[in-house]
């Protein structure tokens, strides 16, 4: 074997540990987010619960507004984003007894439901719509 094509090979089996560890990574996120809880129900159980329960609740309006918030979420994972973040808006509203998603229960829930580097966008959308964001303030991290 020559000295070049050995490097190759190194390289391709670096190269594939690497990519099989970062898959088996997200799997066993995904794996721990389905295990039960005390309540016999797991993270996502909890999450289907609350946005089966409030799926009534949603306008037409709200729903593209939520789209339009997880716009900045790549393709791949955008389904995942969209369930986290509406089941913890859901949780929201039942919580609050809504009877309907209100734009301030979205916001709201979208910045609990999301990690606070993902809030600059939330607040550029929110200016570019011209919603104040006054009463978000004690959520937002600035």
């Amino acid at each position: 074997m020559s000295g070049g094509f050995a490097l190759f090979i190194v390289g391709w089996i670096v190269i594939m540990i690497g990519l099989m560890s970062i898959g088996g990574f997200f799997m066993f996120r995904k794996f721990l987010k389905r295990l039960p809880k005390e309540d016999g129900k797991s993270i996502i159980d909890w999450e289907e619960y609350y946005v089966d329960q409030t799926r009534h609740m949603w306008s037409s309006e709200q729903k593209e507004l939520l789209e339009e918030l997880i716009s900045p979420v790549p393709e791949l994972f955008r389904d995942v984003a969209r369930q986290k973040i509406a089941g913890r808006i859901g949780e929201l509203a039942l919580q609050k007894k809504k009877k309907k998603i209100t734009q301030d229960i979205l916001i709201e829930g979208y910045i609990r439901a999301t990690p606070k580097r993902d809030h600059k966008f939330l607040i550029k959308k929110l200016e570019e719509k011209k919603i104040d964001m006054t009463p978000y303030d004690p959520l937002l991290e600035r």
